[in-house]
């Protein structure tokens, strides 16, 4: 035995809960809880399990959280947590009402006693989050013994920020735990390390994080718990978009507790990771509402592909039926494209022509268009016919429409209302066209599933003779940026002129984006993947004077 093994001491069990729960199931989350505690005691011998926050509730109950109903069933379920584990300590999250105010709060159980509450101390309010219209909050630390050692108790953002970290140290903490329901956006993953080494340099205390994982209607959580050592080392991470539960050890070395590193799993690229995340958001979404299946309109455009073998990867292909409705307008080739993909892909196909009711509509409407010019009217009635079938087969079948916009088209309003918008479930709402062409190929890796030509041929709506969506709007390759800087960076239209764009395309975009706030508030919740998405990230008026004329000030 070497002299660093023999100044190890007995230390310190944590497993960590990366757990999948159900908002608002409180009966559901303590079976959860209760299940995942015994296999923590009995198969790890853990001394402490740690669960994501709120994790009676889930995460984020919003409104759910005025329902007085819903905090009886909270208060009901601590006491059976109180009464029946024994022999592990558990940090549960919970709302707690007290003295008229209610709390997002953490409790340590232990043996039939709850050794401390914990109520957050920093609320956030921006971006997805809206803590402040529900909570109040806490200004104390909380250090509970757990087999002799003293572990600080925070709730997610107290991390975030300067403060609560330091409270617990200077309150005796050996160790920090932090609850959190950190939702995913790209690049997430690099934020919380930032983060997190910058309360171990203040602190120098090693850092338990515990993340929520799942789909929650538009967010997505990833997990990627993790250990951060007090030097600022990752010693350990659990595996992405997984409910899993990892065991962290400590030993004492030299007065000082220090996780036992245990690797982790390789980085996910950019496009594994938003992949992975489109495919928990759509498996949690359709099976948390006890949908039986989904329905695609499937097109032979790369949109529509990808959404396609996105829906297969997180249901399987029995729960999923492609449609195809073919047009006048519709090339041969998209047709043929679009049964490859479900023929690769091993799912029910139906072919629906809406040439018929196309020709009912306009001859129920000649009257009214006597005189008129055809123009994007007649190309939103054929989108609308695809939708009128699409919604009359889910209605029949119980299967969700999952529509196929992307975020620039979103961004633009180049969709139809009650036609391609026209669903349950906006799969790629907020993924920028240039990275479906970079998921595509990312899933055709794996196996391939979407014909090469749809990678390669000019994307088209295909509702007029000849179209291209670049008849309409500028190459997706500078769109895209364009988009980025005026929605995700908040960037003015002259500023993304200064940044090298042309005044006439940026002018024409932002007016577009502008003009397009009714579409989106009437469009399908989807998946966010960026840091500001459309709908809980960006809350713009529709009626609104806003940029129109600077009025000479």
């Amino acid at each position: 035995m070497s002299d660093g093994e023999s100044a190890r001491l007995p230390g310190l069990r944590v497993a960590m809960a990366q757990s999948n729960l159900l908002v608002g199931d409180v009966s559901g989350n303590l079976a959860c809880i209760l299940a995942a505690a015994l296999q923590a005691r009995d198969q790890y011998h853990a001394d402490l399990i740690v669960f994501p926050e709120l994790t009676l509730t889930g995460y984020p109950p919003e409104d759910l959280l005025f329902r007085s109903e819903l905090l009886d069933q909270v208060d009901r379920a601590l006491e059976k947590l109180r009464m029946h584990v024994q022999g592990i300590a558990l940090v549960v999250g919970h709302p707690e009402r007290c003295q008229g105010h209610l709390y997002n709060a953490a409790s340590v159980f232990y043996n039939g006693q709850v050794l401390g509450t914990y109520y957050k101390h920093l609320l956030p309010n921006y971006a997805v989050f809206d803590e402040q219209r529900y909570f109040v909050a806490g200004r104390h630390a909380l250090v509970v013994s757990v087999a002799g050692v003293s572990v600080g108790v925070t709730i997610c953002e107290d991390l975030w920020h300067s403060g609560p970290a330091t409270a617990a140290a200077q309150a005796g903490a050996q160790i920090i735990v932090n609850l959190n329901a950190s939702p995913y956006h790209m690049g997430k993953t690099a934020e919380r390390e930032v983060v997190l080494r910058e309360r171990v340099s203040e602190v120098h205390l090693p850092i338990v994080y515990v993340n929520l994982v799942g789909g929650q209607d538009e967010l997505v959580f990833d997990g990627e718990s993790m250990v951060m050592d007090a030097v600022g080392h990752v010693t350990q991470r659990a595996m992405a978009f997984e409910e899993v539960m990892a065991l962290v050890a400590f030993t004492h070395e030299d007065g000082r507790l220090v996780p036992i590193p245990k690797g982790c799993p390789p980085p996910l690229s950019l496009e594994a990771s938003v992949y992975r995340a489109l495919v928990l958001g759509v498996r949690d979404y359709v099976q948390k509402n006890r949908a039986p299946g989904v329905l695609v309109g499937l097109s032979g455009g790369v949109d529509s592909a990808l959404t396609l073998a996105i829906a297969v990867d997180a249901l399987g292909a029995e729960r999923v039926q492609a449609v195809m409705m073919p047009s006048r307008y519709s090339a041969a080739m998209s047709l043929e494209d679009a049964r490859a993909e479900a023929e690769a892909l091993g799912v029910r196909q139906a072919v629906l022509s809406i040439e018929g009711s196309f020709q009912a509509f306009l001859a129920t409407l000649a009257s009214e268009f006597e005189g008129l010019s055809a123009d994007v009217t007649e190309e939103n009635l054929q989108a609308r016919c695809r939708g009128m079938l699409l919604m009359a087969l889910s209605n029949k079948t119980g299967k969700l429409v999952l529509t196929t916009s992307n975020k620039s088209e979103a961004a633009v309003g180049y969709a139809t209302l009650y036609g391609d918008m026209a669903g349950g479930f906006s799969v790629i709402k907020d993924v920028p066209k240039t990275l479906v062409y970079r998921l595509s190929r990312y899933r055709n890796g794996l196996s391939e599933v979407i014909p090469e030509r749809v990678l390669v041929r000019p994307p088209s709506a295909e509702l007029r003779p000849n179209q291209r969506d670049e008849d309409s709007l500028p190459p997706y390759e500078i769109l895209d940026p364009i988009l980025a800087l005026y929605i995700e960076e908040q960037y003015s239209q002259d500023a993304i002129i200064a940044a090298g764009y042309a005044p006439e395309v940026v002018r024409r975009i932002v007016n577009l984006v502008d003009r397009s706030e009714y579409k989106r508030r009437q469009a399908a919740p989807g998946i966010r993947i960026t840091h500001r998405a459309f709908g809980r990230d960006r809350r713009y008026p529709i009626t609104s004077g806003f940029g129109r004329s600077d009025h000479g000030i």
